[in-house]
């Protein structure tokens, strides 16, 4: 069947010949904002989507998936995509759902042969009564708009076991692209360890929001979390301490290379970190050579930051850290290596200048750029460099100065400043988990800043995008997790994907309402914001 026939809807928009329109692509080309979402105020009700696209208009006119229904893809491109999406469908629906190559059968298309100018991520989802098809110029784009996809169908389609029926698709014109190229969540494993199945289950929901960079925070005074075969003993002694003598852990490379390949299935990069020269102690614990007097540290279980250092004035320190960054390179596809760099109180300024600009050397020798928190800035980091904006201007203005520094050398800014997107920050006075150091973090105020216009002198063109990061020292389980999280980190999400005209708080509570019964199904433990309007 011809795709206009499909969907009843012309032929341009079915096989999205037609890329962005100019204004949108000029907005794209020169990161301006793009025009605001079409909700309109008559006709059929706007399915509430988080992020909200681009471009999103509903047309009264749903598709029913059935038991004689196919996803079909036009090429390998959507093949991944696909058996993602079979399988979150078949667990619900029960439904049969078989995949198939096809260059012109109908059902749910999933097609990346005819180029639609949306870029790397984006994409055009059509929903008809006759059939679903969505386009993209990548497989990244169709795994994209598979998330918005799967927001389409009722909540109940996220259980992991089989719920009744009708599965009615919204009926939409979507055209969608991600504002920044990073968007990312951030996991402390090393103050609590959390095994591969929560990391990969952490993945998974971040996912569900077109996060697509997954910050791995493996090493801290606390614990070290990554098997180094050529230092055994970082995994045997610094692994076996976490926060308040609770017990430690560590992954192998195969565990690692697990999440790797995991994250990957859902198109999300890993990022992992290894915090120097500061927030060392279970480093220096497992090596007493890597302490300046010679003497092994004992483990630390508290909380307190800022006492420990690497040696950065011995050789034995840069074989080290050859040696670990050397391992983690070749176990990571991605781009970066995180080294960390905050909070370094016990490392005089022009030594940690020096030992920042020999890491970098380091990294660039295995084929990696720079990750760090934004004190990397003061350092010289090259251009290739990616800093981390944290601190907030409440209590100190370093943070804000050294992101514009950041900023003036063309290092690319990530923003996750404390007081908006921790996520490990308290949502009230009365909340049992988290910490309040950077003030209280209710939802709204999560939502209601743009990463362009937090700090003066850094603007769009500086941004590379946002990340929520989870610290872990009083989270322990799963649940706690949740609670931190959602509702948090979808919000984090949509500032990064989203347009920011037209983004309000009022029109966010009640999209996000939304979402609860999908948490729910997919038995997330949530904090029940009282400043979001949730189902009952």
């Amino acid at each position: 069947m011809r795709p206009s026939r499909l969907l009843g809807v012309p032929l341009a928009v079915a096989v999205m010949i037609s890329g962005l329109a100019p204004g949108q692509a000029r907005a794209a080309e020169h990161g301006e904002d793009a025009p605001a979402i079409e909700h309109g105020t008559t006709g059929p009700a706007v399915p509430r989507l988080v992020p909200a696209p681009v471009s999103l208009k509903a047309t009264g006119d749903p598709f029913t998936l059935t038991s004689g229904t196919r996803i079909v893809v036009r090429s390998a491109a959507g093949a991944g995509a696909a058996s993602y999406l079979a399988r979150v469908l078949r667990r619900s629906t029960g439904f049969a759902l078989p995949v198939v190559r096809d260059a012109t059968g109908g059902g749910i298309v999933l097609d990346a042969t005819v180029p639609a100018g949306l870029g790397e991520e984006g994409y055009r989802l059509d929903v008809g009564k006759d059939g679903v098809l969505l386009a993209a110029d990548t497989a990244q784009g169709i795994f994209r708009g598979v998330q918005t996809l799967r927001q389409l169908l009722p909540a109940k389609v996220e259980s992991a076991k089989v719920q009744r029926g009708p599965w009615r698709i919204t009926g939409v014109h979507v055209t969608d692209h991600p504002r920044f190229r990073y968007r990312g969540a951030m996991l402390d494993v090393a103050r609590h360890f959390f095994t591969v199945a929560q990391v990969k289950r952490y993945i998974d929901l971040a996912a569900a929001y077109k996060v697509n960079m997954f910050h791995l925070h493996l090493s801290d005074d606390q614990g070290w979390r990554i098997a180094i075969k050529s230092r055994t003993r970082l995994a045997k002694v610094g692994g076996r301490t976490a926060v308040g003598g609770d017990r430690g852990g560590h992954y192998s490379h195969k565990d690692y290379s697990e999440i790797v390949r995991y994250a990957q299935g859902r198109f999300v990069t890993i990022i992992p970190e290894i915090d120097t020269p500061g927030h060392t102690n279970a480093a220096l614990a497992s090596y007493a050579s890597l302490n300046c007097d010679g003497k092994a540290r004992k483990p630390y279980t508290g909380t307190a930051v800022g006492f420990s250092s690497l040696c950065v004035g011995k050789e034995t320190t840069y074989r080290f850290l050859d040696a670990v960054i050397g391992e983690l390179a070749r176990l990571t596809p991605g781009p970066y290596i995180d080294i960390g760099g905050d909070e370094a109180k016990s490392t005089k300024r022009a030594d940690y200048r020096k030992f920042i600009a020999r890491v970098q050397k380091i990294i660039h020798a295995h084929g990696k750029s720079m990750m760090g928190w934004e004190e990397i800035a003061d350092a010289d980091p090259s251009a290739d460099s990616v800093a981390e904006h944290w601190n907030p201007v409440t209590g100190t203005e370093d943070g804000t100065r050294l992101a514009r520094s950041a900023a003036r050398r063309g290092v690319k800014l990530v923003m996750a400043q404390a007081d908006r997107a921790y996520l490990d920050m308290k949502y009230t006075a009365r909340t049992r988990l988290g910490q309040d150091w950077a003030g209280h973090v209710e939802v709204r105020r999560a939502y209601e800043w743009d990463p362009a216009k937090l700090i003066t002198g850094v603007g769009e063109k500086d941004v590379f995008g946002v990340e929520a990061p989870l610290w872990s020292e009083s989270l322990r389980t799963t649940g706690d997790l949740d609670h931190m999280a959602y509702p948090r980190l979808p919000g984090i999400a949509e500032i990064g994907w989203s347009p920011a005209k037209g983004r309000s708080w009022a029109d966010y509570r009640l999209r996000l309402a939304a979402q609860g019964p999908r948490w729910t199904a997919r038995s997330v433990r949530f904090y029940r914001s009282p400043q979001v309007p949730w189902p009952s």
